[in-house]
């Protein structure tokens, strides 16, 4: 759930990047400061999870890189996908090839993942802002209703579940997952 924070007026970008970091993290949105919802179960675990695959499949070869958590600042806003993934030549790295701590770039695949009570229609809202500023994919995880909704530029909305294959970067051609692989994430089974 994002909630927006109470401020006498609009603030800027700037003003907003200089205050404090907030747990759960907070996102700038048309001069207003939202605070996103403190992550439960499935979706903490989704979070964490599904990153580590990503990142099986595209570090070893310089493909990609999921992050989560990631703040990203372009466009006017700034906003932190659940899962922020980087094509590995678009990194943005300092001098001495190290990573840069801020990241002023739109991620090529934005992933969220609602969590109960969560406005639905204003992380959909940052998804389009993504694709509307250059990413190549969106996805919009249901771990309640085990479902993901597929954003590409220029294209409606898709669904998918069950043993739908999931559309992924081009460059992580090589992973395919299922709806159905992806939610079975959550699965602690005890036998």
């Amino acid at each position: 759930m994002l909630t927006s924070i109470q401020s006498p007026s609009k603030i800027s970008l700037e003003e907003f990047l200089l205050l404090p970091e907030t747990k759960p993290a907070s996102e700038y949105v048309d001069g207003k400061i939202h605070q996103k919802a403190m992550p439960q179960g499935k979706h903490s675990t989704l979070q964490f999870e599904f990153p580590s695959i990503i990142n099986q499949v595209g570090k070893p070869q310089k493909l990609a890189y999921a992050f989560p958590e990631l703040r990203c600042t372009f466009g006017g806003r700034s906003i932190v996908p659940d899962i922020a993934v980087f094509e590995w030549s678009r990194i943005p790295l300092n001098a001495s090839g190290e990573i840069q701590n801020k990241f002023k770039i739109v991620p090529d695949w934005t992933i969220e993942i609602l969590s109960p009570a969560q406005n639905p229609t204003r992380v959909i809202n940052n998804i389009l802002f993504c694709l509307n500023h250059g990413a190549k994919l969106g996805w919009l995880i249901d771990p309640e209703e085990k479902l993901i909704l597929v954003f590409k530029p220029q294209q409606q909305p898709e669904g998918k579940e069950n043993q739908d294959i999931l559309p992924v970067l081009d460059v992580l051609s090589g992973l395919q997952m299922s709806a159905d692989n992806l939610f079975g994430l959550l699965s602690f089974d005890r036998a």
